[in-house]
């Protein structure tokens, strides 16, 4: 399959932004359970200290 027509690289284009996407939210997604779970870590630490 050659990229030299329209169509063809519309769906090419389509598929490579939503491969992009699917990254970009896998990393944000990963992100967000980080600070989840070192919100909690330093909430544990602190009611230890008291």
């Amino acid at each position: 399959m050659s990229r030299n027509n329209e169509g063809n690289i519309k769906k090419h284009n389509d598929k490579l932004h939503k491969a992009q996407d699917k990254a970009k939210k896998a990393a944000m997604d990963r992100k967000e359970k980080l600070k989840q779970i070192v919100k909690k870590f330093n909430e544990d630490k602190s009611s230890e200290n008291i």
